[in-house]
C-alpha cells in the first residue's frame, strides 16, 4: 500500500534550526508529493519568526498544506489517530500515548528516527538501521542525511535550482529584497550575510573588515551575531550611524558597512544568500542552504560540550576540501573555517589541539578573501555532486514505501 500521510515531532533546541529543518520536510511532502502531513512543534513563537503567517497562540492551525499542532506535553496527542509515518526529529521522542496508539492503528505506522545531519564516515553504517521496541510490536528506523552515496542526502525543493537562477537574472527581484531588507546595496563592496551565534572571533573580525582595503557590506540578521557586532561598533571611532528604511540599525565604520536586517522566512533567506558573495552560516538549515546558494559559505558549528562537535566539522571538511584543485586555497579554507569555530587551525580533532586565541579568525581573513574567486567556483562544483544524491523528502518517502507492513 501507498503511503499518504505523516506525522512529524519536533522539539526546538537551537532555537531555528530544528523547527526549519522539519518545517521544509514538511512542506515538501505536502506540495510535491501530495501527501497529509501533521507538525508538532512545541515552541510555535520561534517557528512563527521564519513563518509569519502562523500563530503562536493557536493550538492547531493550517499552513502551506501542513497542519500544524502545539506540542505541550503528552496529553496533547492523546486521542489523536497516527498516521501512515511518524517522524521523531532531532532525538526527540515521540509521547508514550501516540507510540501506544501506533499500536492500535489498522496498519502499523513505519517509525523514524530522523537524525542530525553529519558528514562523519559513521554515518553510512548506521543508516536505515532497524531498533525494535523492547517491549511494542514496532520498529524504529534510523534515518541518516548525508553528503554521500549510502546516507539519507539533504532537502532540495524541486524548483530550487529555477529560483536561484530567476533571481540571480531579474534586478527586479534584486530590489524587492533590498527593499524588502530595509537597506541600500553599497556601491563597490564584498556582500557578506553574517548568521552566527555568539562567537568571541566576530569583534576582531569586524576590526579586521574596518581597517581593511576594501569595502565590505554586512548584512546581519536579527540575534545573537547581531547584538554582538552593534555592541562592538559602540567602541569604535568614526562611525557614521543610520537607520535602514524600516528603522533597522545600520552604521558605516572604517571599510565596514553594518547593517542588522529582519529575520527573514525560509524563501527570503535563501534570497538573501544568494544576493551575498560570502555567507556565514550556523547550524543546520542555513548550512545545508549555503550550500544549494553555490556561494562560498563559512560554517559555525552548534557547539557541543567537551568540544564534540570538532570531529564533525572536520568531518565535514575533509570531505568539502576534495573540491578544491589548488593546496593553497584548501588550506585558507580549512585554516579560516577551525580559527572560526574556535579551533588551532594545525591539527585535527584526533590529533587533540588546542583552542586557538580570538585573533586567529581575523588573521586567516586575507587568505580566506583571496581564495573566494575559487572558492565560488568550488561551491558550484559542490553543489552539483551534493545534487546528485537525490533529494531527502524523496528517499525518504521511497525509504518508507519499503517498510509498509
Amino acid at each position: 500500500m501507498t503511503l499518504r500521510s505523516w506525522d512529524i515531532f519536533c522539539t526546538v533546541i537551537d532555537n531555528y534550526g530544528d523547527i526549519g529543518v522539519c518545517w521544509r520536510l514538511a512542506r515538501q511532502l505536502a506540495q510535491e508529493h501530495g501527501h497529509a502531513v501533521r507538525l508538532w512543534v512545541d515552541d510555535l513563537a520561534s517557528f512563527a519568526r521564519m513563518a509569519p503567517s502562523l500563530s503562536p497562540s493557536r493550538p492547531v492551525q493550517r499552513l502551506a498544506g501542513v497542519e500544524v499542532r502545539h506540542w505541550r506535553g503528552d496529553a496533547d496527542t492523546v486521542g489523536v489517530a497516527p498516521h501512515d509515518v511518524v517522524v521523531e526529529a532531532f532525538a526527540c521522542n515521540v509521547p508514550e500515548p501516540f507510540v501506544l496508539a501506533m499500536t492500535q492503528a489498522p496498519r502499523t505506522p513505519v517509525w523514524i528516527n530522523l537524525e542530525y545531519l553529519s558528514a562523519e564516515p559513521w554515518v553510512r553504517e548506521h543508516h536505515g538501521m532497524a531498533s525494535p521496541h523492547p517491549r511494542l510490536p514496532l520498529t524504529k528506523y534510523f534515518f541518516f542525511p548525508g553528503f554521500e552515496f549510502g546516507t539519507g542526502g539533504v532537502l532540495r525543493e524541486a524548483m530550487l535550482g529555477g529560483r536561484r537562477r530567476d533571481f540571480a537574472a531579474a534586478t527586479a527581484g534584486q530590489a524587492r529584497l533590498w527593499h524588502r531588507l530595509g537597506v541600500q546595496p553599497w556601491p563597490d563592496s564584498l556582500r557578506v550575510s553574517l548568521f552566527a551565534y555568539g562567537n568571541r572571533s566576530l569583534p576582531p573580525l569586524l576590526t579586521q573588515w574596518r581597517n581593511g582595503d576594501e569595502r565590505i557590506h554586512c548584512l546581519v540578521p536579527s540575534g545573537p551575531a547581531a547584538e554582538q557586532a552593534f555592541e562592538w561598533v559602540q567602541r569604535q571611532p568614526d562611525v557614521q550611524a543610520g537607520t535602514g528604511t524600516d528603522g533597522g540599525r545600520q552604521v558605516t565604520t572604517g571599510k565596514l558597512r553594518l547593517a542588522q536586517v529582519p529575520f527573514l522566512p525560509q524563501d527570503g533567506y535563501d534570497e538573501l544568500l544568494w544576493l551575498c558573495d560570502v555567507n556565514f552560516v550556523r547550524g543546520e538549515d542555513s548550512f545545508v542552504r549555503a550550500q544549494w546558494a553555490a556561494r562560498p559559505f563559512v560554517w559555525h558549528i552548534y557547539p557541543q560540550d567537551e568540544d564534540t562537535h570538532r570531529a564533525k566539522l572536520d568531518a565535514f571538511l575533509a570531505l568539502y576540501l576534495q573540491t578544491l584543485r589548488d593546496a593553497g586555497v584548501a588550506q585558507a579554507l580549512q585554516t579560516f573555517w577551525r580559527a572560526w569555530n574556535g579551533f588551532s587551525p594545525g591539527a585535527s580533532a584526533a590529533e587533540g589541539d588546542s583552542r586557538n586565541d580570538s585573533t586567529a579568525a581575523a588573521a586567516a581573513w586575507p587568505a580566506f578573501r583571496a581564495a573566494l574567486p575559487a572558492l565560488t567556483r568550488a561551491a558550484a562544483r559542490w553543489e552539483q555532486g551534493v545534487a546528485g544524491l537525490g533529494d531527502l523528502a524523496a528517499n525518504l518517502v521511497a525509504f518508507c514505501e519499503t517498510r509498509v507492513k
